[in-house]
């Protein structure tokens, strides 16, 4: 994985691929019966939000820790949408194959989120050893 220098959290690899995952689950959520406009709905697009909101905010911090953190929340309500899309399962609003795939865009956005906190945590042991 290359790294080049980012002008804005808008060139973060990690948040292109998470504001993807946000408008896929902005969609389904629409898409969900009336009688979730208010659980289930709201909740997937509040997660999926904060997925993006996490990072642009981390980004936005002067410590490298403080990013982290924000990261691994971000990270976290990844882990919650995937959770939403088990109760969608669950309740028949969707079949297993959509399933799969919204399941598959969430790993991978955790996957790129690690990758970020990874790269992070390494440019904060760099500027201990300076």
């Amino acid at each position: 994985m290359e790294i080049k220098e980012n002008r804005s959290f808008k060139d973060l690899e990690v948040w292109q691929v998470s504001t993807e995952l946000r408008r896929e689950f902005e969609g389904f959520a629409k898409s969900l019966p009336k009688n979730e406009l208010y659980r289930l709905a709201d909740q997937i697009i509040r997660a999926s939000r904060s997925v993006t909101n996490n990072i642009a905010e981390g980004y936005g911090r002067f410590h490298l820790q403080e990013n982290i953190q924000f990261c691994r929340q971000s990270r976290g309500s990844v882990y919650e949408l995937i959770d939403h899309l088990i109760i969608a399962n669950d309740n028949s609003y969707i079949s297993q194959e959509v399933f799969i795939q919204y399941e598959s865009l969430c790993i991978r956005v955790i996957k790129l989120i690690n990758g970020y906190i990874r790269y992070l945590g390494n440019q904060k042991l760099k500027a201990q050893t300076n």
